[in-house]
Formats: structure tokens, sequence, C-alpha cells
């Protein structure tokens, strides 16, 4: 098993690697001329206008989640709050989804620590999961590997024990068992499961394993940075006026060879003693074709991947009002779609936490994650959506909610409204003033 999930996850870098250098705008000029080449030499090898972060950005900027609710109880919900923050997943649940737009997948996985859960987010470069044969809901295995200073090393998870192994530079080769702090090898796994749940971007019903955002439009990056170097090639070239003399003898080398007679820069003048002499100057070239097709072919990766045109600023003309929410409707529906996905995960990872600490909800399966709004709209419109639903009848706590307001805020309004209960039942009663009612007598 080991062996069989090591080479899978080996023969997974290549890709991951190249996607990862198109996140971070290590592109290769797969269209690189050689008149490109012999222009800049090097300069330019890494070369790239990057779009491809926006793509990931604008939708991962909308996935906020705000908390749980598992079943009925209320109490619930503080709970699995209350473990989300302890492990810093209001950030760490942002990377995972980063991780998992970019690269297709990305983990969680679930252990304990000190008798609480413990939930790390792992990268798809050093986490794989197997499933069963035919069943692609049921994992069967999960491994995590990294390289340190004292070699490669593995975790293997399977759904009874959890397996160390280390493969040294003297031993690299094979892997040899890693024991723990109590030589214990292997851990008694108490969850019962493979305890590595993947967050899956894209997921389809002929593979478990998600499809990165880029993949579509990888060739379209390929061809704005084509389209660029030839621009750079020829503003280097045409794009300066050329100027021309006629009537001069061109000196020459002691070797007979011709020398230029002038050193050509925008701060330099053409002067010539020769009364025959005649300058003149040939116009720059246009460089807007090349402007208009990078335009072209930005609109078709806004189109391809759901992302607003204005997000890519196209042309230069900014829409307001209407015209931003009705351009922003793909994106939104795209965001909504992920949820669904990227919820049930956290639902599960919720559940497992909830097993760690022996809770009987471990085994809810009407959880529900609740996630920030991911329309954007102004505070007017809010507030005025706010008060529709309240006249006709929805509670308070939902209101807060669809606000926006995160858990722990929504707590400490419960505790706002309890302190102002009970300061006006312990105030005392105001006395009237004697000529403006009944005179209150000591007694």
């Amino acid at each position: 098993m080991l062996k069989t999930m090591s080479g899978a996850l080996t023969a997974r870098q290549s890709d991951l690697a190249r996607l990862s250098d198109y996140q971070d705008g290590r592109h290769r000029l797969a269209f690189m001329s050689e008149k490109f080449r012999s222009a800049f030499g090097g300069m330019f090898s890494s070369f790239a206008d990057n779009f491809l972060p926006l793509v990931v950005d604008a939708v991962e900027e909308r996935l906020n989640v705000q908390g749980f609710r598992f079943g009925t109880d209320p109490k619930a919900d503080k709970d699995a709050w209350d473990i989300w923050q302890e492990n810093g997943l209001d950030a760490l649940s942002q990377l995972g989804h980063r991780e998992s737009l970019i690269k297709g997948d990305a983990y969680a996985i679930v252990w304990a620590r000190n008798g609480r859960p413990r939930v790390t987010i792992e990268a798809a470069e050093q986490c794989i999961v197997g499933y069963a044969p035919g069943d692609r809901t049921r994992r069967v295995a999960a491994l995590k590997s990294w390289k340190d200073g004292d070699g490669i090393h593995a975790i293997l998870f399977l759904p009874d024990y959890v397996y160390k192994f280390v493969q040294t530079s003297q031993n690299a080769t094979g892997w040899e068992a890693e024991q723990g702090e109590d030589a214990s090898w292997p851990l008694v796994n108490p969850l019962g499961v493979v305890p590595v749940v993947p967050l899956v971007n894209r997921p389809s019903l002929t593979s478990p394993y998600g499809v990165s955002e880029f993949l579509n439009v990888i060739p379209l990056q390929d061809a704005i940075n084509k389209i660029l170097a030839d621009m750079l090639v020829a503003s280097e070239y045409i794009a300066f006026p050329q100027r021309y003399v006629t009537g001069l003898e061109i000196p020459v080398d002691d070797e007979g060879n011709n020398v230029a007679p002038f050193n050509i820069a925008v701060d330099k003048l053409l002067v010539a003693e020769d009364s025959d002499a005649k300058f003149g100057q040939l116009e720059a070239g246009d460089l807007s074709n090349y402007t208009t097709a990078i335009e072209i072919l930005v609109q078709h990766l806004a189109t391809e991947t759901r992302t607003p045109p204005h997000y890519f600023n196209v042309g230069g003309n900014l829409p307001s009002g209407d015209a931003i929410k009705a351009a922003e409707t793909g994106l939104v529906s795209k965001a909504r779609r992920k949820m669904r996905f990227y919820g049930e995960a956290w639902e599960e990872v919720m559940r497992l936490c909830f097993a760690v600490l022996g809770d009987e909800r471990s085994t809810v399966t009407n959880g529900e994650t609740i996630w920030a709004d991911p329309e954007y709209r102004s505070e007017s419109e809010l507030a005025d959506a706010l008060v529709k639903r309240a006249s006709i009848g929805v509670p308070r706590q939902q209101l807060w909610e669809d606000a926006g307001y995160s858990q722990t805020q929504i707590s400490r309004f419960h505790a706002m409204e309890l302190a102002d209960s009970l300061d006006s039942l312990l105030a005392p009663p105001e006395i009237p003033k004697i000529g403006s009612g009944p005179v209150v007598k000591e007694a």
C-alpha cells in the first residue's frame, strides 16, 4: 500500500509543479520566437503577464465559512465553531480553498492532540487519498509524505492503523519504520475511518480527484504571453521612429568594414559636414494591433472561467450599478456551486472532530455549513432586504447570519441582549415627583 500510494503521489508531481508555476508567474514561453531570443537573450526568460491568479482569487474571496449547524441542537453550532476557531481554520480554510482551486485538490487531516481535535490543511504535493475499487465515496487509505533534513517521511493512514515510515540517505532505496516518541508502531486509529478529507474542485463521476481552474485556460495564457513577446520585439525594432540619411559617404575601418556614422538615440542629433547629406525619418510602427489581440484573448479567458470582464479591466471601461451585478452573476453561481462540495467536506471534518471528542454528534448526517453570501451588495440594499425578511417573520438569529455576522459576533449579540434584559430588571423603579402623581410615602 505504501509503495502504491507513494508512486501515485510521485506521478502527480510534474503536473502539480506546472500548475504552481503558472500561479506564481513562472511561465514557459511556449511560443518564443528566434527573433525574441536574439533581441533580448535571457532578459525575459521568465516573462509573463499573469492573469491566472485573478481567476482563482475572484472565486476564493467569496468562499467564507461563517459557522455550522448540526441537527436541532443550537449548542452544536457553538461547539463546532469553537473547534474551528481553535484550529485557526478561519485563515487555513482560505488556504485550502485556494490550493484546491489551483491544483484540483487540497486535504484536511483530523487527529487528536492533548485530547482535543487537531485539523491541519495539506498541500496536494504532499498528500493523496486512495479509494475503494468501484466506490469513489469510500476512502481506504491516505498518504502524507514530505522531505526534510533527515530524509523523506511518510505517514500511511488506514481505517484501523496509522503507520509512520522514513527513507534516509543511507537507505534511499527502501522505507523503514519510524518509531514514535512512545515507541508504538503502528498507531491505533480510534476513528475507524481514514481521517484525511479531500477538498475537491470540480469533481466528476468518473474520477474522485479534482480539476484545476487553470486546466482549460493555460493555452490562452500562453497565447497572451506570445503576443506580448511579439509586441516587445516590435517595440524594440519599429516603435522608435527610424531615421535615415542619403548622400553621405560611409566611413570604413582599417580592415575595410563599414562603420556606423551615427549613434542613434532619443537624445542624439544627426549632424553631417557633407553638404549633399539629406536626413529623413520613418514613422513609428503602430502597436495597437497587438493590444487588440491581447484584449480578445483576455475576453476569452474571462468567458471560459466565468470571471467578470471588469476584473481584468478589458478596454479600460468599468461598468457601474446594475451592469456590475449582471456581470458578476456567473461568478456568484460558480461560487455557490463550489460551496456545496466544499461544504460537504467541512461537515465531515467537523464530524471527525466530534468523533475525537467521543461526541454523539459525530454521527449526525444533517449537518450544514453556513457560508457568507457570495454576492456583494451595498449597505442600503442589504439593510432593505433584511427589513423585508423581518416583516415576514424571519427569526432574528437568521437575520444576523444573513447580514454576514460571524458566529462569534452573534454570540456576543445574545450576551448583550441578556445583559440589557438584566439591567432593565434590576434597575430601581422610577419615583414620581410630588405634584405629578400619587405621593409615595416612606415605609
